[in-house]
C-alpha cells in the first residue's frame, strides 16, 4: 500500500494508489457458478448544492468514427482535491486532434475528488465520481459548465463509473465497501435516486485483502449485461439490468487464480472475447464472453512485459479496429502494446514504451483513435501518444502536459 493511504470504513481509500503484494504468475481459471447477491438498503438521497463554476469555451460535439478532426476538441481531466498538490476540480483543457498538444482551460470547481470521468452518449452531460468516505457521484452540463447536483452512492471511495448505452443508468463501483451501485439519468441529464446497490459479500476475499473492493462497474458490447469487477475477492460478476427498474440481477460469476486482483475489463469489438487487467500478480488475460447468457471464461495469465515484480497494471485498451491493445503499468511506467490475434482469442506481446510520466492511474483514445492520452498520478503529468492504426506504434507528441495529481484524461 502506498503510504499515503487513508483507512476508510469499508477499506483502503483510493485518494493515494494501495495494492496489495501477491503470488506467482496466475492460471486458467473458470467460472464459479453463480450465488444470490446481497442488497443493502438503500439510503435516502440527497442533492449536493453545486458551487460556482468557471466559465469554459463551448463544448463542440464528440467525433464518431476514424476521420481526423478539425479544431481544438475537449479534454477534462481527473484529479483528487484532498491530496497534497491535487487539484481544485475538474481540468478544462483542449487538445489539437493533429498534433497532441493540450492547453489549459480552466477549473470547474465544486466537486470533489472527481477521480474517474465518464461522458452520457448524446454528448451533453458529464459525470464524476467523488472519491471519498461516504461516496457520490456528481452529473455536469457542459454547456455552460453547470453542476446539476450529487447522489450517494451507498458506498465508500467510488473509483469508477460508466453509463449504460441506453443513457438511462449510471454505473459506479465503490472500492472501498466494494459494493455496485445504480442510479437513473433524467431527460436533463441529472440524476435520480438510487434504484440498486449491490454488495460483493462473496466469494471471500483473495490473498492480502481485507474485503470486497469493486474497482470496475461496465456495460457489455450487446448491452444485454453489466460486468463489475472485483479485486478484492478476485471475481467479475455478471448482472442483468431491469430497463425498467435499474435493479440488478446476478447471473454468472468468473474467477480469476487467488491473489490476482483484477482490476480493469475491456471488450475486444467482436464482442465475444475481453482482456482483463490484474493488478497485484502483475499479469493480463484473455476472457471468453458468451452474450446470450453474459458468461465469462477467464483464460491463462500473460505477461506485461515488465520484468519480475509487480508493475500494477492498471488498464488495458483495444483500438476500435480490434487490431492492438494497450496496457497501462504504473510502477513500470510503461505502455505495454499487445497485437491482437485469432479473432480476439489471443494476445502476443510486442514491447513496452515509456509513459514519460509517473505511475500511468488510467489511458484514454480519442474519439479518432489516434491518440492514446495517460494520465499520470505521481508527476502530475498527462502524456499524449499519437498511435499508428496499421502499425499500433506509439508515438510521443511533445512534452507531457502538467496537470495536479492526474488520475483520468477524458479527451472527446
Amino acid at each position: 500500500m502506498d503510504s499515503g493511504a487513508e483507512a476508510t470504513g469499508g477499506g483502503w481509500s483510493r485518494r493515494r494508489f494501495v495494492g496489495a503484494l501477491a503470488g506467482a504468475v496466475a492460471v486458467v481459471t473458470l467460472p464459479a457458478p453463480a450465488a444470490p447477491r446481497s442488497h443493502t438498503t438503500a439510503d435516502a438521497e440527497r442533492t449536493t448544492t453545486p458551487a460556482a463554476a468557471t466559465p469554459a469555451p463551448e463544448k463542440q460535439p464528440a467525433v464518431e468514427g476514424s476521420r481526423k478532426p478539425s479544431g481544438p476538441r475537449p479534454l477534462y481531466l481527473g484529479t483528487y482535491t484532498s491530496a497534497e498538490g491535487g487539484g481544485t476540480g475538474i481540468g478544462l483543457a483542449t487538445y489539437d486532434p493533429s498534433t497532441g498538444r493540450i492547453t489549459g482551460t480552466g477549473t470547474l470547481t465544486g466537486v470533489a475528488d472527481p477521480s474517474y470521468l465518464a461522458l452520457h452518449p448524446d454528448g451533453r452531460t458529464l459525470y464524476a465520481v467523488d472519491e471519498r468516505t461516504d461516496g457520490g457521484v456528481t452529473a455536469v452540463r457542459l454547456a455552460g459548465r453547470r453542476i446539476l447536483g450529487s447522489r450517494s452512492t451507498g458506498g465508500s471511495a467510488p473509483c469508477h463509473l460508466s453509463v449504460h448505452p441506453t443513457g438511462r443508468w449510471l454505473l459506479s463501483a465503490n472500492y472501498g465497501s466494494g459494493s455496485v451501485a445504480v442510479h437513473p439519468i433524467d431527460a436533463s441529464g441529472a440524476l435520480g435516486e438510487r434504484t440498486d446497490l449491490v454488495t460483493h459479500s462473496s466469494p471471500a476475499p483473495g490473498p492480502g485483502q481485507q474485503g470486497p473492493h469493486a474497482h470496475q462497474f461496465v456495460t457489455s458490447p450487446d448491452g444485454g449485461h453489466v460486468l463489475a469487477v472485483d479485486l478484492g475477492t478476485d471475481t467479475v460478476y455478471t448482472y442483468r439490468i431491469d430497463p425498467a427498474k435499474g435493479t440488478l440481477t446476478e447471473v454468472a460469476r468468473a474467477r480469476t487464480r487467488p491473489g490476482a486482483g483484477p482490476r480493469h475489463l475491456t471488450f475486444h469489438p467482436d464482442g465475444r472475447h475481453a482482456y482483463l487487467a490484474n493488478e497485484v500478480d502483475n499479469t493480463v488475460a484473455v476472457c471468453a464472453y458468451d452474450p446470450p447468457t453474459g458468461r465469462l471464461t477467464i483464460g491463462e495469465a500473460q505477461s506485461t512485459g515488465t520484468g519480475e515484480g509487480t508493475s500494477y497494471p492498471a488498464q488495458i485498451l483495444v483500438t476500435a479496429n480490434g487490431s492492438y491493445a494497450y496496457l497501462a503499468n504504473r510502477g513500470h511506467n510503461s505502455l505495454t502494446r499487445y497485437a491482437v490475434e485469432a479473432d480476439g482469442a489471443r494476445l502476443r506481446l510486442l514491447d513496452t514504451v515509456p509513459v514519460a510520466g509517473d505511475f500511468p492511474r488510467q489511458i484514454a483514445f480519442s474519439p479518432d483513435g489516434g491518440l492514446l492520452f495517460a494520465a499520470n498520478q505521481r508527476s502530475s503529468t498527462v502524456s499524449v501518444f499519437h498511435v499508428d492504426l496499421d502499425s499500433g506504434e506509439l508515438r510521443l507528441a511533445g512534452e507531457p502536459f502538467s496537470s495536479p495529481v492526474a488520475v483520468c484524461a477524458l479527451p472527446l
